[in-house]
């Protein structure tokens, strides 16, 4: 399903060079030009058919009702070391970081805040209701959960039918709704984005990866952690009984629920992301994402 890359020669090194340098995390006091690294995947659409690993949540951590949303906004400073890292999952089949097929990491466009238009060659613009995406790294090394600044997140998803760029569908030809960006000073990331479908067989989820430095996002192989965040249930329902284009997820809602998807099934309660706002106006989803 995937289709020919087509190969941009300034790269993400390129991007990076035009961004203001920033404090690295504590895993490694590296340069921004001191190595290629690697993003690494988040689980995907029908992830039985995924070449990544499986996912490895937490079973035993207690969860809250998936309506509410259970993660904490990113300006909050609630993260406890004893809460725990955000689970690993699985990589799913349309990563695009070079895990299974093409490498989307590597290109030149690759790092910004806006994803709903692909770039390069490319130049679709994903349709569906708008969405704010804020993450919060927190590095968990040590006594406190202190704000990773100068990390990496490489979030990415599917369209509004269901769709992910560079692999399936219309979108195949197409590298919307995927991104790079690098946390401030406070751990922060912002994406703008669009409202992702219920496809068959999976709880409406966002893919990301997070890495120690933007020179690492570019391969999986030097991802810190892959994992998903979960949508509230009352924001889903809201968004596709409502919002033209997203029929077919409310009969793939009423398909699985949270509980039995097989990525959350095990727990989500630091995956359940936080949602504000309104169909007609756009959403804003946070989380906070310890490492």
């Amino acid at each position: 399903m995937s289709h020919d890359q087509h190969e941009h020669d300034l790269g993400l090194q390129h991007d990076i060079a035009t961004l203001r340098r920033k404090a690295l995390g504590r895993r490694g006091v590296l340069g921004l030009f001191g190595g290629l690294g690697a993003v690494a995947l988040v689980g995907c659409a029908d992830d039985s058919d995924s070449t990544a690993t499986d996912a490895t949540g937490t079973p035993d951590r207690p969860d809250g009702p998936p309506s509410g949303g259970g993660g904490a906004a990113p300006s909050g400073s609630d993260v406890e070391v004893a809460d725990g890292e955000i689970p690993e999952e699985t990589a799913g089949p349309y990563p695009g970081d070079g895990s299974n097929g093409p490498n989307v990491l590597t290109e030149s466009g690759i790092v910004r805040s806006d994803i709903t238009s692909s770039f390069g060659s490319a130049s679709g613009v994903a349709d569906g209701v708008p969405m704010t995406v804020r993450l919060k790294v927190y590095d968990l090394a040590g006594d406190d959960a202190t704000p990773m600044a100068g990390a990496a997140i490489y979030l990415w998803h599917c369209d509004r039918a269901g769709s992910y760029s560079m692999y399936d569908g219309d979108a195949a030809s197409e590298n919307y709704l995927r991104g790079v960006q690098e946390t401030d000073a406070d751990g922060n990331v912002e994406f703008t984005t669009i409202f992702p479908a219920a496809y068959s067989g999976r709880w409406p989820h966002m893919h990301f990866e997070v890495y120690q430095s933007l020179a690492d996002a570019t391969s999986y192989t030097n991802k810190l952690r892959t994992s998903q965040l979960a949508i509230p249930e009352d924001t889903c329902n809201e968004v596709y009984d409502n919002t033209e284009g997203y029929e077919q997820s409310i009969t793939n809602m009423a398909q699985t629920g949270i509980d039995s998807d097989n990525v959350f099934s095990d727990g989500y309660s630091l995956q359940l992301a936080k949602a504000t706002g309104s169909a007609d106006e756009g959403y804003t989803l946070t989380l906070n994402v310890p490492v």
